[in-house]
């Protein structure tokens, strides 16, 4: 007969002290660990979202980004033929010829310099990115030195805000209005058009070109006749690719970052909740003595304790992943290592990073408790009972 659940917890509960002070190292372990993958899945999040999967983005073969790519004249109105290319109600084709290109501002407050993304756009940008609002005055008009900001700009950057003037490309630039793209990267941009951008930086060619497909399925079709048009040297991917690669790099350095992080801080957890549970063996010898002479087996005295260091890791992963929550209501800034460029995103909490944080939670209590359970259950009753 197994011995009953609530005696483990009520143990728990009697040692007061010594289970907040284990849990809450254990927490500050799951805290750690699930802001770190909260990063990662925020910066994830912000970039793939800013994509699209009906939409099709066209750089430069080899290009890593937007940035450095160039595509010429040319191969833009090769690529703008394509029957592939989804039309709007007035039958004009979904197809954005960009440029992207970076300065540097000063953010408010502090006045450190950042790198920004500028985007140059034409008619049908707007309408391939649908989560992209006007949220305070007006579109810049074509031809004229005007642009809008990302509100991640407007918010953080000198001359970001609407009637502010920005100086840049030889030219002075109004912003006419804010924009508001959710948690994807285009807040953290600057809009106007595409053809004052190309003279004022002196661009011949476009970064990127994008357009919506007719027919999402076709897209390995439309790939591979432009991969093998002798005419163009292009990379063609789904836009929601295009930014997965981006943040691949940075994800995945934060991802490493917080497995070192939080291997070497479980490892005082764990060591923190062995020597709670050897300390309540060794408060407990007569009673474990009792329970034998009761006609408990030893793998009956095993899994009590072991039960005592899960319910421990529980309570610490628990609580961790509360105060980690929190951790989305904060913003940060951070360099895209692909552009260069500052990127606003918040923390995100999933499903999948709680699941990850309980079971890491857990799997330090097992460990912390296995062999203090061990020496536990191999007590003989004769001697158990004599310490008693």
């Amino acid at each position: 007969m197994p011995i009953p659940i609530s005696y483990s917890l009520r143990n728990i509960s009697t040692r007061r002290l010594t289970t907040a002070l284990t849990a809450t190292g254990m927490a500050l372990v799951v805290f750690v660990f699930a802001s770190i993958l909260m990063l990662s899945a925020g910066l994830e999040k912000t970039l793939v979202d800013t994509g699209s999967d009906d939409n099709v983005i066209i750089t430069r073969k080899s290009a890593n980004s937007e940035v450095q790519s160039g595509i010429e004249r040319r191969q833009a109105a090769i690529i703008e033929s394509l029957p592939d290319i989804a039309t709007d109600s007035r039958g004009i084709p979904l197809f954005a010829k960009e440029l992207v290109v970076l300065i540097s501002l000063p953010k408010r407050g502090s006045g450190t310099p950042a790198n920004v993304v500028i985007r140059g756009i034409q008619a049908a940008s707007l309408q391939l990115r649908p989560q992209v609002t006007i949220r305070e005055g007006r579109l810049p008009r074509p031809g004229v030195s005007e642009i809008m900001a990302g509100s991640s700009i407007a918010e953080r950057f000198k001359g970001g805000g609407i009637g502010e003037t920005v100086r840049f490309g030889m030219r002075d630039w109004t912003v006419v209005g804010v924009f508001d793209a959710g948690v994807t990267g285009f807040s953290s941009e600057i809009w106007g058009d595409a053809t004052q951008l190309m003279q004022a930086f002196r661009r011949p060619a476009y970064s990127s070109l994008t357009f919506r497909l007719r027919d999402r399925d076709n897209f390995s079709s439309v790939k591979t006749s432009l991969d093998t048009d002798p005419r163009l040297t292009v990379d063609v991917r789904r836009e929601t690719q295009y930014y997965r690669d981006q943040s691949e790099a940075m994800a995945k350095f934060l991802r490493i970052l917080g497995i070192s992080l939080t291997g070497i801080f479980s490892i005082g957890a764990i060591i923190g909740a062995m020597i709670t549970m050897y300390a309540a063996v060794a408060n407990r010898v007569g009673e474990i003595g009792t329970l034998r002479a009761l006609g408990f087996q030893r793998s009956n005295i095993l899994a009590a304790f072991l039960l005592e260091s899960l319910f421990l890791g529980a309570i610490g992963g628990v609580s961790g992943l509360f105060f980690a929550s929190f951790m989305q209501l904060i913003t940060i800034s951070t360099m895209n290592w692909q552009t260069f460029s500052e990127l606003a995103f918040s923390f995100t909490l999933t499903l999948d990073i709680v699941f990850k944080s309980l079971l890491f939670s857990i799997v330090m209590g097992l460990l912390g408790g296995v062999v203090p359970a061990i020496r536990a259950s191999r007590l003989t009753i004769v001697d158990a009972l004599r310490e008693r």
